[in-house]
């Protein structure tokens, strides 16, 4: 799949151009066909599609704002890569906002946001595409957060995931972690049946710890062999 194949799909589902244009490049991102580092020549997107400068250069800022783009003297939009560093401290962010989300939200899940929750497990036991298994899991987390109902507090949440998701995608599709995974969030979701908001924030914390560490391991072996060859 290449980047215009991503913009022809996304022209079905957006009105305004900057939105496309973002949803286009951050899908590109996400499935690696933009690789980290790379430079986003605005003349060439916007050739792409057919438009100006200034939607790209919208697009490529609110990227900049998901951290998935940055700007660099001399050489202008490029996508950004993440150190192993950085992503611990993101997963560690991650881990802070989102026990604090389940938390609030445990005591106010109905029988329909848990029978969602298990819905959309079984679809992603079924899913063999790396892509839509990262939406449905990211959906799957949403859907026991939503009854917190903290707007700002989700909208960090979705931007702190979206940093790593890119990276994530890649390891589980060579890693083969999807039984594991899938584990994980049957016992998140076992909890919040109980109404044992201790137990689910523990279950969360783990799954987010665990994927943390495993993902860490599986690039600094990749820099290890990167630097051998």
């Amino acid at each position: 799949m290449h980047l215009s194949d991503l913009a022809s799909l996304a022209v079905q589902r957006y009105r305004t151009t900057p939105a496309l244009i973002a949803e286009v490049l951050r899908e590109a991102i996400l499935r690696g066909i933009l690789e980290g580092g790379m430079q986003l020549r605005q003349d060439e997107i916007a050739k792409s599609f057919g438009v100006s400068r200034i939607p790209v250069r919208e697009a490529l800022r609110q990227l900049a704002g998901e951290g998935l783009v940055e700007f660099k003297p001399h050489r202008g939009a490029i996508v950004s890569t993440l150190s192993t560093e950085e992503i611990r401290e993101i997963y560690e962010i991650r881990i802070a906002l989102e026990t604090m989300a389940i938390q609030l939200a445990v005591p106010q899940l109905t029988e329909e946001d848990l029978a969602r929750a298990e819905q959309i497990l079984e679809e992603i036991d079924r899913e063999t595409d790396t892509g839509r298994w990262s939406e449905l899991n990211g959906e799957f987390h949403a859907t026991l957060y939503a009854p917190a109902k903290r707007p700002h507090l989700f909208s960090l949440i979705n931007t702190h995931r979206t940093n790593v998701d890119r990276y994530l995608r890649i390891y589980i599709s060579v890693m083969k972690r999807k039984q594991r995974s899938q584990a994980e969030h049957r016992r998140i979701l076992e909890a919040c049946r109980r109404r044992d908001t201790e137990g689910a924030v523990k279950a969360l914390e783990e799954h987010l710890r665990s994927a943390s560490e495993q993902l860490v391991t599986y690039l600094e072996k990749g820099q290890e062999r990167a630097v051998k060859s």
